[in-house]
């Protein structure tokens, strides 16, 4: 029998297929999972390159991008793979913030993998599409991470509803304007193409 809100379930929790890419982004966090799975597909060959993004934050001693690094390091993957951001606070500075950096170091994003918790697989997809150039193609790899959230239980836990409907509606939060400001300018542009 169908859940009432299954709809939310299939719009926050999705993952993509795979192809090989440019690079690897992890968008920070405290949650070793995340560069787990991002160095078990850097050995599988699918980028030459992971970045993990992520400043300061309470709870790390470090950087995000430090933490996730040195986890990276004890599963073999090389220093010099790793590319560094170490400045960003949250999702939208994570995701400029790893542009800046791909663009410095000479690389065009044309295709992307995505690491990351798959309660904020929708809000992170989203904000990387927004900042990186429009021809960029993504691909979604969410993991589990230590809270335990899963597409079918996420509804069966106070704790485990609050992490999926704040990222929901950050979605909103995040996107409120930008879905205005762009939906203006596309349709002045579709009743005035010369412009």
């Amino acid at each position: 029998m169908p859940y009432p809100f299954d709809c939310i379930s299939d719009y926050m929790f999705f993952e993509t297929e795979l192809q090989h890419s440019d690079v690897i982004l992890v968008p920070g966090a405290s949650h070793p999972q995340l560069m787990e799975r991002a160095a078990m597909l850097y050995h599988q060959g699918f980028a030459p390159f992971i970045l993990p993004s992520g400043g300061s934050t309470p709870h790390v001693e470090e950087t995000e991008w430090q933490y996730l690094r040195n986890i990276g390091i004890l599963l073999g993957v090389p220093p010099e793979a790793i590319l560094k951001e170490d400045q960003a606070t949250n999702t939208f500075e994570n995701a400029r913030f790893s542009l800046d950096i791909i663009q410095q170091k000479g690389i065009t994003p044309s295709r992307v993998i995505l690491v990351c918790k798959n309660y904020h697989a929708r809000r992170a997809l989203l904000t990387y599409q927004f900042t990186f150039p429009p021809e960029t193609i993504f691909h979604v790899s969410p993991v589990i991470d230590k809270t335990g959230v899963e597409k079918d239980n996420w509804f069966q836990d106070e704790n485990k509803i609050n992490y999926v409907m704040n990222e929901l509606e950050k979605v909103g939060k995040y996107f409120r304007k930008a879905i205005y400001r762009i939906g203006r300018n596309d349709s002045k542009i579709r009743n005035n193409p010369s412009k």
